[in-house]
């Protein structure tokens, strides 16, 4: 697996101050993703343990939230083995800290059995993982600069420990809103 990028102090994919993974290689092609030269799986640098080290490290201050999984497309079967150590050594490390994932395909169509990016005995234990999962391609007749961590309005913000254990689709809140970004 390569990566594109790794934000350190980014506060733009998720809740809190985290740090943003960028992984290389997506399939839905979006038109007008804000990342499309990391479409490409031989873009950026090849992922290593030492890679993964440098991430746990950057999440140790108490001030880091958490881990944020983009892309690329993190939910591409080539990377779901990668991202699920990294995540087991994250919650194993700093089990205080929380990932967000970012994919372009639907959980309840794409992530499930039979679903095209399902990955026997890898994809179930990756969503285990994952405390919010935005999903859905970004559509650009969506697009929305107002929405919180999303593009557009057909992106989901899912909780998958409440989805898990309704099995039905339960949305991520915070909470009221007290500002937007409208002008």
């Amino acid at each position: 697996m390569n990566y594109g990028a790794i934000k350190y102090c980014d506060i733009a994919n998720g809740v809190g101050v985290r740090t943003s993974l960028f992984v290389s290689g997506c399939r839905v092609q979006c038109p007008g993703c804000f990342n499309g030269e990391a479409q490409d799986f031989s873009y950026g640098l090849p992922f290593t343990r030492e890679t993964a080290d440098e991430i746990v490290e950057s999440l140790r201050p108490s001030y880091v939230r958490g881990l944020s999984l983009l892309g690329g497309d993190p939910m591409e079967p080539e990377h779901q083995s990668e991202l699920l150590a990294l995540c087991e050594l994250v919650i194993r490390e700093l089990p205080e800290k929380d990932v967000w994932c970012y994919t372009g395909y639907v959980y309840d169509r794409d992530l499930v059995p039979g679903g095209r990016r399902y990955v026997e005995g890898v994809t179930d234990a990756l969503l285990d993982c994952i405390d919010v999962l935005v999903d859905g391609p970004f559509i650009e007749a969506e697009k929305d600069i107002t929405l919180r961590f999303r593009g557009s309005a057909n992106q989901r913000l899912i909780d998958l420990a409440k989805t898990r254990e309704t099995g039905q689709i339960c949305l991520w809140s915070d909470g009221p809103v007290f500002g937007t970004h409208a002008m």
